[in-house]
């Protein structure tokens, strides 16, 4: 019967390749899963620190790419964009205070999406930001069948709930915590995933797909979690950022003071000096090993999770998605949390587990997913350049709904479409070598050109500067431009500074060559182009900045000036970057 099992399955996966069957023409459950803060310090990314053996597991079976990027560095603008497949300059979201409905555009969401195919859609956690950016609804009705669940223990997460050494409690960066003494006994992440489990069993024996979207408050801070976790992380074994100083030839407009890590009671009484005064040596590595620490309690929900779909026979039917809403600073360059256009702030993990394609069901043993527990059990078991505006066009195709279309130029009035490209195709026939013109496109608003107690999260009135950061799989190159937030226009003559950091000898994006080469000729072209309106900046989008930044970078290499040339040769509009 096994044999005879195994062989039915062989010969289903040979009739959807041979037969010109797709892959993806069958719906199925999603499991949506997200993280907060999350950057790549995962052992699947290769750190060599952090113990993630859920995480891990689940991307041993799955498509994984290496090099994701979100499109801004913090929480609702982040997810807003993902989620609706749009970027910031789309949304006009770029702090925590309008929703795009009303704000920008009726955009359609992914769960929105899946939900108008006849999809069950639940949210549980942190999946939009809660509050004004998603209408204080997490924007249901529109994207959710029901109400989002939020779990009832996170009123207490920005209060005093942390012992200090004084016996008070505090409202600490460093909160390690006896579960059972929290109120309820239990932690946010905790009845998050006990709710996405009970939502699970749920759905067994339903015949309608279920997009179940589960956003995990961890590893943001404070790092309230779990004490048992930190013995994963001796304190002795700790080691500081490879580059913990602010390189010399940042630009300061290009810096995060790090406020929301400086209000915590803790930081507060090391009296750092604003904005570059460095944190004590002892008390980084404190916060290295609480943020790990936080890593591999979150770590071990996603296995919660994923051995529930096991258990209850889904794992055969059900896409998992695993990414983060963005990247978090542990001391390169002398910052801290997100805010920023460095990798270690855009760059997110992001997994797609598809039943049978991404692997063969497993053939080896009844279990998909074991669960494992990293305090128990210690030792276990896609190159090129892509964005979170990917997500929506890759997983609903996947899912077997077909993808939206691209959007046009401008496409304030479409309400369904993707900025972003869909990635199936990868899935099926792999990367064939890196792709030299893959790019992703970060950016984050400044109130100044130096660093301000507002730097972190600007209110969109008082924005003046816009850093827009395209990542090749080569090099970061990031322009800091004039911003009018009333008019939503930047002003590409107005060069406020730049970056450019060359990946191949500089992989920590210390060593700024920007001011090394002659922008002259730069400056002189973007000195035509008029400020950007509202109603071009799509266009601008296309046109402007992938060539100018692409080229310009390339014409500071004279080597490559004819290949930037040749790239560009088929349209004469985008010859004028090269020239």
């Amino acid at each position: 019967l096994e044999c005879f099992s195994l062989h039915l399955k062989a010969v289903k996966l040979l009739n959807t390749l041979t037969f010109g069957g797709s892959f993806f023409s069958e719906m199925k459950n999603v499991l949506f899963i997200v993280a907060d803060d999350l950057r790549t310090s995962l052992g699947c990314y290769g750190d060599p620190v952090v113990k993630s053996p859920n995480i891990d597991h689940l991307a041993s079976k799955s498509q994984v790419f290496l090099n994701a990027y979100a499109q801004q560095a913090v929480c609702a603008p982040s997810r807003t964009s993902m989620l609706t497949s749009r970027r910031p300059d789309t949304t006009r979201l770029y702090d925590f205070k309008s929703y795009w409905r009303v704000h920008s555009g009726n955009y359609t969401t992914i769960p929105q999406y899946f939900k108008s195919k006849g999809y069950f859609t639940v949210s549980v956690g942190k999946v939009f930001h809660p509050g004004i950016a998603s209408n204080h609804t997490d924007d249901y009705p529109y994207s959710w069948s029901i109400p989002a669940y939020h779990p009832p223990s996170f009123r207490y997460e920005k209060e005093k709930m942390c012992k200090g050494e004084d016996g008070k409690l505090h409202a600490n960066l460093l909160c390690a915590v006896n579960v059972t003494e929290q109120p309820g006994g239990t932690l946010p992440d905790l009845e998050s995933t006990d709710e996405a489990v009970r939502l699970l069993k749920s759905r067994v024996n339903n015949d309608d797909p279920f997009f179940l979207a589960v956003g995990f408050h961890k590893p943001h801070i404070p790092f309230r979690i779990p004490q048992e976790y930190l013995s994963l992380y001796p304190i002795e074994q700790m080691k500081l950022a490879p580059d913990p100083d602010v390189p010399k030839h940042l630009p300061p407009v290009a810096y995060n003071p790090w406020t929301d890590v400086r209000k915590r009671d803790d930081v507060q009484k090391l009296n750092i000096s604003f904005p570059y005064g460095p944190i004590p040596k002892d008390f980084q590595l404190r916060i290295r090993q609480h943020y790990y620490a936080a890593v591999s309690y979150m770590d071990a929900q996603v296995g919660r999770l994923l051995s529930t779909l096991d258990a209850l026979g889904l794992a055969d039917n059900t896409v998992v998605v695993f990414t983060s809403d963005h990247g978090w600073s542990l001391g390169e360059h002398g910052e801290w949390a997100k805010y920023s256009n460095f990798d270690v702030t855009t760059r997110v993990p992001l997994i797609f587990f598809v039943p049978g394609v991404t692997t063969f069901l497993d053939w080896q043993g009844p279990s998909t997913f074991p669960f494992i527990d990293v305090l128990t059990q210690p030792e276990y078991i896609g190159k090129n350049v892509v964005e979170l505006v990917d997500v929506f066009p890759t997983l609903s195709s996947i899912a077997g709904l077909g993808t939206p279309q691209s959007c046009p130029d401008v496409s304030f009035q479409e309400e369904l479409c993707a900025e972003g490209r869909n990635l199936a195709n990868t899935f099926r026939y792999g990367e064939r070598g890196v792709n030299e013109e893959a790019v992703s496109f970060s950016q984050y608003p400044r109130p100044a050109d130096t660093p301000q107690v507002n730097s972190d999260l600007p209110d969109l009135k008082d924005i003046k500067v816009m850093g827009y950061s395209l990542r090749s799989w080569d090099y970061r190159y990031t322009l800091w431009l004039g911003f009018d937030p009333k008019t939503f226009q930047v002003n590409v003559s107005d060069i406020h500074a730049g970056e450019l950091y060359m990946l191949a000898d500089d992989p920590g994006e210390d060593n700024n060559v920007y001011t090394a080469f002659d922008h002259s000729v730069i400056k002189k072209n973007m000195a035509i182009l008029p400020p950007v309106s509202p109603d071009v900046l799509q266009q601008y989008k296309k046109l402007y900045f992938p060539p100018l930044l692409f080229c310009s970078v390339l014409e500071l290499l004279p080597i490559y000036r004819l290949a930037c040339l040749l790239h560009f040769i088929s349209d004469s509009s985008r010859l004028w970057v090269c020239r």
